[in-house]
């Protein structure tokens, strides 16, 4: 019976800190855009630009 007079006190402590939390997060635009988060998965990843093409481009045109 001893631990109820831990653990409802630890319990509101715990709740407190959740909302505080959460009105953080709602006050500093976390759940601002939803949507587009989602999305990003589905979109195509750029070609990855391959370097050696450029400086060995670089080099025809100085000779």
């Amino acid at each position: 019976m001893n631990i109820i007079y831990v653990l409802i006190p630890l319990s509101i402590i715990l709740m407190i800190l959740a909302l505080v939390f959460f009105f953080w997060a709602v006050r500093n635009g976390q759940f601002d855009d939803l949507d587009t988060p989602a999305l990003d998965v589905l979109d195509d990843d750029r070609e990855p630009i391959d370097s050696t093409d450029e400086s060995s481009a670089a080099r025809d045109d100085a000779s």
